[in-house]
C-alpha cells in the first residue's frame, strides 16, 4: 500500500490532485490517501480528512508520524495576503515547512535511515524578480522581490538541503499561475487572470486591474496536477542536485487572453470585462516573470498546454461540464 499525504488537500489544487490520484490511479489501486487542510469542500474527494492548522504547534510532528511514502506540500498563504500580512506569510509559508521537514527528519533518524519519503513542494515563479530577460531559462538567478516569492525560495533551499542529506527525496516545482481557477476569487494578486475568464463564462462581470499589455505565464489546474504526479515518480538522480524545476506553460498578454475568450465564447463574454486600474496589484504584478524557456522540465517529461484557448476549454470541460 502506498501512503500519500496531501497538505493543502482541501484547496483547489489539492482537490484536483486527489481527484487525479483517485480517478486515474496514476500510482496504483492500493492507495491510502490522507488530506490535511483547515477545511474541505462538502462534496470533496474521498479520503481520510484531517482538519487543522499547518502552522500550529505539534501539527508537523503528527503528520510526519504517519510516515507517508509520498508528501505533496501545497499549503500556502497566497501572494497578495503574504504581502499584506507579513508575519502570517512567513509563519505558514516558511516556518511550517521548516517544522515539517524537521519532523520528517526525526522519523528518518528513528528508522535508522530506512524512512525517506518523496516530498513534492508546490513552489512558484514568484521566486524570480525583475529585471528579467525576454525568457527566463533554467540558469536564471532566483532573486524574488515579494515576501511570497522569498518564502517560496527559502523553502526550495531547505528542500534541496534536506534531500542532499538524505532525510527526504524532494523536488520543488515552480508552478505557473494556474488558470482558469474554478470557484470564487482568492486573495492572490494573480486572481484576476482567472477572474477575467471565469466570471464572463459564468455570466458575471469581471474586473481587470491592470493594462491588457501585461504578459504572464500560465498553465491549467489539470496540468498542475499532472506536474505533481509526474514529479512523484521522477528519478531524482536526473536532477543532478538541482531540486527546483521551472514548470512549462503558456506566455500571453491579457489582451491575448481576452482574444482567446472571444474565440471560445464570443463578444458578449468579453463585454463583461471592466478595466478598473488597481495600483497595488499593478505594483506586485510588474515584479513577476513573463515568459520561460523550460528545457529541463520538458526533457524530464513535464508537459503543459499549447495555447490559452486550450486552457479555457479545459476549464469548460473540467469545471463547467461543457
Amino acid at each position: 500500500m502506498k501512503k500519500i499525504l496531501i497538505i493543502g488537500g482541501g484547496g483547489m489544487l489539492g482537490q484536483k490532485l486527489a481527484q487525479r490520484i483517485r480517478n486515474e490511479q496514476v500510482f496504483c489501486s492500493d492507495v491510502e490517501l490522507t488530506l490535511f487542510d483547515q477545511s474541505f469542500p462538502p462534496n470533496g474527494v474521498v479520503g481520510t480528512q484531517i482538519a487543522g492548522d499547518i502552522a500550529a504547534m505539534g501539527t508537523a510532528q503528527d503528520l510526519a508520524a504517519r510516515r507517508p511514502d509520498l508528501v505533496f506540500h501545497l499549503a500556502a498563504i497566497v501572494s497578495g495576503q503574504a504581502e499584506t500580512d507579513f508575519a502570517l506569510g512567513w509563519d505558514v509559508n516558511l516556518m511550517a515547512t521548516w517544522a515539517l521537514l524537521n519532523a520528517l527528519k526525526v522519523e528518518h533518524d528513528a528508522s535508522e535511515g530506512e524512512y525517506r519519503p518523496r516530498f513534492v513542494f508546490a513552489s512558484s515563479i514568484a521566486v524570480f524578480g525583475a529585471p528579467f530577460p525576454d525568457k527566463i531559462d533554467d540558469e536564471f538567478l532566483s532573486a524574488p522581490l515579494t515576501s511570497y516569492g522569498a518564502q517560496k525560495a527559502v523553502s526550495e533551499l531547505l528542500i534541496t538541503d534536506f534531500s542532499r542529506k538524505g532525510y527526504i527525496d524532494g523536488l520543488s516545482l515552480r508552478l505557473p499561475t494556474l488558470c482558469v481557477r474554478p470557484g470564487k476569487a482568492n486573495a492572490a494578486a494573480s486572481s484576476f487572470f482567472s477572474g477575467i475568464i471565469r466570471e464572463p463564462l459564468n455570466g458575471a462581470e469581471a474586473i481587470l486591474p491592470v493594462a491588457d499589455t501585461v504578459r504572464h505565464w500560465h498553465a491549467s489546474p489539470r496540468s498542475a496536477a499532472q506536474f505533481l504526479t509526474h514529479a512523484a515518480d521522477l528519478d531524482t538522480r536526473l536532477l543532478e542536485g538541482r531540486h527546483a524545476l521551472n514548470m512549462p506553460g503558456i506566455s500571453c498578454t491579457v489582451a491575448e487572453q481576452i482574444e482567446a475568450l472571444r474565440n471560445v465564447a464570443g463578444q458578449e463574454a468579453v463585454d463583461r470585462i471592466k478595466h478598473v486600474p488597481d495600483p497595488a496589484i499593478e505594483a506586485i504584478v510588474k515584479n513577476w516573470p513573463r515568459d520561460f524557456q523550460t528545457d529541463r522540465a520538458l526533457n524530464l517529461g513535464f508537459r503543459a498546454e499549447s495555447s490559452f484557448e486550450e486552457i479555457i476549454r479545459i476549464y469548460l470541460e473540467d469545471d463547467l461540464n461543457f
